[in-house]
């Protein structure tokens, strides 16, 4: 009894490294979406200084869960929840890669004029933050009905980035002095676009965790 007391323990140890790591990822993912969108060189800048921290939470995971893997020989649901952390830390990471490629994109166009307002990029930017927050709520509330939203806002998300792509090619032919920029706005969207992939993904880890089931 004491033993299955002591592994919940480190479960529940585990669940909040995840949850720490999560919590940095958003938090780069929103300040390198603001970064794009309000021309900050210094945030985009924060972002990429701040990546390391995600990168150690990760390697602090990796470690934790071999260890749990190792010793304990978990089965069943504390098994699914063990191996689910090991995704969700790997995506988690990969969010942080991209908030730090979005914020070089900041960093780039800060130098440069300005280009048009683009609402598309407003629109991409806020529906992914939005999957991100959900992907994030839907591990700590062991909720998968939230994380099988997230699969359907991704359609939207990829709606979008498609149209900046089409939109930012109409401007290239239009106008060629701005194509090294539009071409770091494509970039960049795809950067967006690829967050959400990552937030689905982490959903898709709350469901296995949750109902056993690899979607």
């Amino acid at each position: 009894m004491q033993q299955r007391v002591h592994f919940s323990q480190k479960l529940d140890e585990l669940r909040m490294l995840v949850l720490r790591m999560a919590a940095l990822a958003e938090t780069a993912a929103r300040n390198a979406a603001r970064a794009y969108l309000t021309g900050d060189s210094d945030l985009a800048e924060e972002v990429i200084m701040g990546d390391v921290d995600i990168n150690a939470m990760e390697d602090k995971i990796d470690a934790f869960t071999l260890e749990l893997l190792a010793l304990d020989q978990p089965m069943a649901c504390d098994l699914r929840s063990i191996i689910g952390a090991m995704r969700m830390s790997v995506n988690l990471e990969r969010v942080g890669d991209e908030a730090v490629n979005l914020a070089h994109r900041a960093v780039f166009l800060s130098t440069r004029p300005s280009m048009p307002a683009n609402p598309r990029m407003e629109q991409l930017a806020g529906q992914v933050l939005e999957m991100v927050s959900r992907a994030v709520r839907s591990y700590a509330d062991k909720d998968s009905a939230l994380a099988a939203q997230i699969c359907a806002m991704d359609h939207t998300a990829d709606e979008l980035s498609l149209k900046v792509l089409k939109e930012c090619i109409n401007v290239m032919v239009e106008e060629t002095r701005i194509i090294e920029r539009s071409v770091h706005v494509i970039m960049a969207s795809r950067h967006l676009e690829r967050i959400g992939d990552l937030a689905t993904n982490v959903g898709e880890g709350v469901i296995f965790i949750k109902e056993g089931l690899d979607v």
